[in-house]
């Protein structure tokens, strides 16, 4: 909530949409932008497209509505749209935390999943007042209060099962219930107050940052409070841009934007952290003292030491498109080490694939150069080709997973595994020659088998080893001596084996 000053006046909510992979929150947005009868539309705008690879939100989008109540009251929304893939929980937790109000969706086909709690817990974390949409509604055969109960069942208790979190059942495909989930989010916005002050200098959020070749550094921010106008300038950690290129969530250049508003600021000096704050200022001067401040304060280094030894390494440069990307890819990479083969990242950054990327990886440990819905410049396809260093580009980041998992798989040394298949008592010695000894035994458990190799115990410590040569039961020839029977055997070893002692027969396999 938001305290009031003389200057305060009534601001638009931020809105995150989360919940479960494919539960249909792109949708959602999709048609409270273009279709909802109660929304004022952009019909002669041209539109982002909200489709990406696989048809999984992979980067956080923002986007700006209007909304036009029963009674007549209008009211700016900005919608943010969070990756559901586990491998953007951070995205998703900073999507939470930049927020006035949340929408988990909820299918009413599927129910609560996984994700749809990882959500849950980090609007819970972020204290942000949520609202559950129960999406598919529009499907044969759901129950809409089953699904309320399994709700309950994973204590998200909303009204009218247990509980005062407000619930709407929907259809983002149909529209059904949208215009009635924009009006509990003006409700919800409403009791909390939201104010702003135009007259100060905007401050706000990082939400999204990228690197294009032709126009440089960009950032995409929300703006909690104030005004940010051409001609002054941003800073956000040590990195800062004058504001000559600003535009609006349709890509349009703008003059000036107030709070609530999604922008895209094009021109830093390095590349803001995702989830970072920002600051505008209006002159040189204060951003350039700002950034002295930051440079000064100390740093403290999160980056997690591995103490671990792992001999057998895959290494890699990584390129994403956008820093959120890059910290996802980042995530998941670290996930797939193993005891005995991990993937050690050498170097990571974003934008285009170039030759100095394949430069870093043609070193001692020939690296492998992977990307992240980036391109790859001539330069780096040339001399990858000539230097024969492997470049694997995706779309999607599990068929990363997927690849870079079957590739520590193959390349994952294989060792030798001793596997007990049975164990004997030494009753008689009969004779010995050199390094044949002709011996009695009884099979203990499992089985001794003609041709085999075995461990020689004594006492219960392991003092050599020898072959099976020759095999008998009840003076006949035998392949195997099973448990609980007799045997005559002629072990090869070069350590003299006593009465007493066990011989365990094992098999070696490579795993």
């Amino acid at each position: 909530m938001t305290t009031k000053n003389s200057n305060s006046t009534e601001r638009g909510p931020i809105v995150v949409i989360m919940g479960h992979i494919d539960h249909g929150k792109s949708t959602l947005l999709h048609y409270i932008r273009n279709q909802s009868p109660s929304l004022t539309n952009f019909k002669d705008q041209a539109l982002p497209d909200l489709k990406e690879a696989g048809g999984i939100t992979q980067h956080i989008s923002a986007y700006e509505v209007l909304h036009e109540t029963k009674d007549g009251k209008k009211i700016t929304m900005t919608f943010l749209d969070t990756p559901g893939h586990e491998a953007f929980g951070g995205i998703r937790r900073r999507g939470a935390k930049v927020a006035d109000v949340a929408i988990l969706v909820v299918s009413a086909e599927d129910n609560v999943k996984q994700q749809t709690l990882e959500a849950l817990a980090s609007i819970i974390d972020s204290k942000t007042p949520y609202i559950v949409a129960i999406n598919k509604i529009d499907k044969a055969g759901i129950s809409i209060d089953r699904t309320k109960q399994n709700l309950g069942e994973n204590q998200i208790y909303v009204e009218g099962f247990g509980g005062d979190i407000p619930v709407v059942p929907l259809s983002a495909k149909t529209g059904v219930g949208v215009p009635e989930l924009l009006d509990m989010i003006t409700l919800v916005a409403e009791l909390e107050n939201l104010t702003g002050d135009k007259s100060l200098d905007a401050t706000g959020i990082v939400i999204e940052s990228n690197l294009d070749v032709k126009k440089g550094i960009s950032a995409t921010c929300i703006i909690k409070n104030g005004t940010v106008a051409k001609g002054m300038y941003v800073t956000s950690g040590t990195s800062t841009t004058p504001v000559r290129i600003m535009q609006d969530y349709l890509g349009k250049d703008i003059d000036s934007a107030t709070f609530s508003s999604p922008i895209t600021i094009i021109g830093w000096d390095a590349l803001p952290q995702v989830g970072a704050t920002f600051r505008a200022w209006k002159t040189r001067e204060e951003a350039r003292l700002q950034i002295e401040t930051e440079k000064a304060q100390p740093t403290t280094n999160n980056t997690e030491k591995d103490t671990s030894v792992c001999i057998n390494n895959i290494s890699v440069v990584v390129k994403g498109d956008t820093g959120s990307s890059l910290e996802a890819l980042l995530s998941e990479i670290k996930k797939l080490d193993t005891e005995r083969m991990c993937v050690k990242v050498i170097a990571s950054g974003i934008g285009t694939i170039s030759e100095s990327d394949v430069k870093l990886a043609d070193g001692s440990e020939k690296a492998i150069v992977i990307g992240f819905n980036t391109k790859i410049d001539s330069p780096a396809k040339n001399l990858a080709e000539r230097n024969e260093i492997e470049i694997k580009t995706f779309d999607i980041i599990y068929k990363m997973n997927e690849w870079l998992k079957e590739l520590m798989v193959e390349r994952t040394p294989k060792i030798q595994v001793s596997e007990s298949v049975g164990k004997a008592k030494i009753l008689k010695l009969f004779s010995k020659v050199k390094d044949k000894q002709i011996l009695g035994g009884r099979v203990d458990n499992g089985s001794i088998v003609l041709g085999s190799q075995v461990k020689i115990l004594r006492r219960d410590v392991e003092i050599g080893e020898g072959k099976v040569r020759e095999l008998q039961q009840q003076k006949t020839p035998s392949q195997e001596a099973k448990m609980g029977t007799e045997f005559g055997a002629m072990i090869v070893s070069n350590i003299e084996i006593a009465v007493g002692d066990y011989i365990e027969s094992f098999v070696t396999t490579l795993q």
